[in-house]
């Protein structure tokens, strides 16, 4: 999740216009541009922006996009695939993970996640609907709990599931029987009857800055982009170390937030690095933080989330951009909505 917003931040300080919560309604080609509808998933207000091409990388539904928003010509399939994971206090100690080989030749992996946790997973479940939410049901928990069982020595139940989470992998359609089995290769489709339009089916986030070079050599002779790889080495927002490691720049930050406690320190540090400076910019005890709503959570960050990380909802700031929630009461996750609700909307 950090991963992802993260590069939205750098998207936008290259020039991108970041638009959560919006929906593309239809599109249309005109000569050599496109003229694209969009609403708003609150509001419903409309909006129309022209471009000189469109990057279909709508995920589980990019193959609806390509058909009824676009109307290209067919030239892909997708499988659609469920993966789930689930979350249990920690298994064990140390910071490496475990990579379990399964009886049915599939693998789980067991992840350090934060320092009470640890997450167990994946699944692979076939799924026909993108619009219906995915969710870890009881034969995937216990499949992990089983999985996870015959490798410790303690046993792992699903009364131990603190919180779990499920995605849909869009996975490109190679005429596989076994859902394990499909290619997590991806394919770029470009239709070229007009202005542009570059579809992407399948891949995965291991990959996505290669896809995404990739995606632009394919649009360079309408946009003459620079050639050549760059963003391997581009840091992301608040990775700009300077050379300087993780331990010696959280030194650094302990010292000059000496009254703030240490641990949290490291927590906020992990989160957002060097931009940590800017969230604490003039706190020197914990009551410069504001309101606590739980988990290690405060207003300090909640109003930086709002402001450049797009948060609107109390789900956004306590799973998507925090997992705060792992640790916040139910009273707490309450008082956060309240004081959302009282919050100006308009601060991103």
């Amino acid at each position: 999740a950090r991963l992802v917003v993260l590069n939205a931040r750098s998207a936008a300080q290259h020039g991108a216009d970041i638009r959560t919560g919006t929906t593309c309604v239809q599109a249309r080609r005109e000569g050599e541009r496109w003229f694209v509808e969009l609403a708003d998933s609150d509001s419903g207000a409309r909006s129309q922006v022209v471009a000189r091409a469109i990057v279909n990388a709508a995920g589980p539904w990019a193959q609806r996009v390509a058909g009824s928003i676009l109307h290209l010509p067919q030239s892909g399939t997708l499988r659609l695939v469920k993966g789930s994971h689930i979350v249990v206090p920690r298994l064990y100690a140390g910071e490496h993970a475990y990579l379990l080989q399964n009886a049915d030749k599939r693998v789980v992996f067991l992840l350090p996640y934060g320092p009470q946790f640890t997450a167990i997973g994946t699944t692979d479940v076939p799924v026909d609907d993108p619009d219906r939410a995915p969710h870890a049901d009881e034969h995937e928990i216990a499949y992990l709990c089983r999985t996870a069982s015959d490798y410790l020595q303690r046993s792992v139940v699903p009364g131990d599931v603190v919180s779990s989470w499920s995605g849909v992998r869009a996975l490109f359609d190679d005429g596989s029987d076994n859902p394990s089995a499909v290619t997590r290769d991806y394919r770029l489709m470009l239709d070229e009857n007009g202005p542009p339009a570059l579809s992407v089916f399948g891949g995965k986030i291991t990959t996505y800055r290669r896809l995404a070079e990739q995606a632009l050599d394919k649009l360079q002779p309408w946009f003459d982009f620079p050639r050549g790889s760059w963003t391997g080495n581009e840091p992301l927002p608040g990775g700009d170390f300077d050379g300087r490691t993780f331990d010696q720049h959280l030194a650094q930050l302990r010292a000059s937030f000496a009254g703030l406690d240490e641990k949290w320190l490291a927590g906020l540090f992990r989160r957002h690095g060097t931009a940590t400076r800017q969230i604490l910019h003039g706190a020197r005890q914990v009551s410069d933080l504001g309101e606590h709503f739980g988990g290690g959570l405060y207003e300090r960050e909640v109003d930086y989330l709002r402001q450049h990380e797009w948060a609107r909802t109390a789900e956004d700031l306590l799973w998507r951009r925090t997992k705060a929630g792992l640790l916040a009461t139910p009273a707490q996750v309450a008082c956060l909505r309240e004081w959302l609700a009282r919050a100006p909307a308009d601060v991103v």
